[in-house]
């Protein structure tokens, strides 16, 4: 079968995380290479040229990059505003909003403030001023290093009043080990205007109002809706007005809908787990176009896909995911991009008219790929 040409940025695990990557990769047809030296860039969000990926380390970091072409230019860096951001969104509201899983935090940074700093920092350098070193971090620039064909960029280090950081409430869950405390794993937008944050240790959806512009930004937290006990939510998607979820600990998928108070309400709920009797972890979902629903199980290394016809939740089938620990995927037109994060490869999945994949038809060599963004 021949594959259509790819153009991808993928983001993955370094040494510093127990990882084989450098940084940040590019797919650029039949070609992979680095293009950001980062630790633990482990997920990436684009919006036009703009590339903004977490640094997933304790103390971690946010960073800014310019793309052109299949060139990464450093923009600007911010703390994350806790320890191990794994997910980052540009936000409807002009935010970058990072979630961090360890400290359980939120924190959201005003775009439009980022990019003036960093234009007038640019300006500073080539105007003569103090240099690329001015005002900028030791500790937070340290994450990134220049590497052949990336622009040295400004590497500015963003002020106070550009961030703002939401701690989740203090929560556990019935998991001993995973819900300790509040572990705020991925943030969405929601049809209402607002974000919520699924906080995997405490089981629960954190809503949020934010705002930002030119001076400052804001998280307003809203309200907290709760989830069954040990699901451990971690990524989310829309289908319609109803929000599905992905159990990461119970191996179910999940419906919610908001009732009249606003509360979001479990519809109802599916468990995924099919095969061997294996230690297993849900991690990304979506929902195409059609409404079907596709998850990845870690540990069964699985893709399982499920219709969400008549307000249900029907396990349409599952298929292997081509290789070991899906931790994150994408769609092109006709495949799945699944990002095996321990088989140093991101596999290629033709996807049937049930939206099922088939057996994998290509294997894209990189180091523990966490996730996959194609561009276009």
């Amino acid at each position: 079968m021949t594959l259509p040409p790819l153009h991808l940025l993928i983001g993955s695990y370094t040494p510093t995380g127990g990882g084989n990557a450098t940084g940040i990769s590019i797919l650029d047809g039949d070609v992979v290479s680095t293009v950001a030296v980062l630790d633990d860039p482990s997920f990436l969000a684009v919006d036009g040229d703009r590339v903004y990926a977490v640094s997933e380390t304790i103390d971690g970091g946010v960073h800014a990059f310019r793309r052109s072409g299949s060139a990464l230019e450093h923009l600007w860096d911010a703390p994350a505003g806790g320890d191990a951001p794994c997910h980052v969104r540009v936000d409807p509201s002009g935010a970058l909003v990072v979630t961090n899983y360890v400290s359980g935090t939120v924190t959201a940074v005003s775009l439009q403030a980022a990019e003036a700093y960093a234009a007038s920092s640019a300006g500073a350098v080539h105007g003569g001023g103090a240099g690329v070193g001015a005002g900028v971090d030791a500790g937070a620039s340290a994450a990134v290093h220049g590497v052949a064909g990336q622009g040295a960029g400004v590497s500015a280090v963003l002020p106070d009043a550009a961030l703002a950081t939401e701690v989740l409430p203090d929560a556990t869950g019935p998991d001993e080990d995973r819900q300790e405390g509040p572990h705020a794993h991925q943030s969405i937008a929601t049809p209402d205007g607002t974000v919520l944050v699924a906080d995997l240790g405490g089981d629960a959806l954190h809503e949020f109002r934010i705002s930002a512009d030119a001076g400052s930004v804001s998280i307003e937290p809203l309200r907290v809706h709760h989830v069954t006990p040990g699901a451990g939510p971690r990524h989310m998607a829309w289908v319609d007005r109803d929000l599905i979820v992905a159990g990461e600990l119970d191996g179910r998928v999940y419906r919610l809908r908001r009732d009249e108070s606003g509360s979001f309400r479990e519809v109802c709920a599916t468990s995924v787990l099919y095969g061997p009797d294996v230690p297993s972890l849900l991690s990304h979902i979506e929902v195409d176009e059609r409404g079907l629903v596709t998850v990845a199980v870690r540990g069964r290394d699985q893709i399982v896909v499920l219709d969400t016809v008549d307000d249900g939740l029907h396990v349409v089938g599952a298929a292997s995911a081509g290789g070991v620990w899906p931790r994150h995927f994408a769609r092109v037109p006709g495949y799945l991009l699944v990002a095996n994060q321990m088989s140093d490869a991101v596999a290629v999945l033709p996807v049937g008219d049930d939206g099922v994949p088939g057996e994998a038809v290509g294997q894209i060599a990189v180091g523990s790929p966490a996730c996959v963004i194609p561009l276009g």
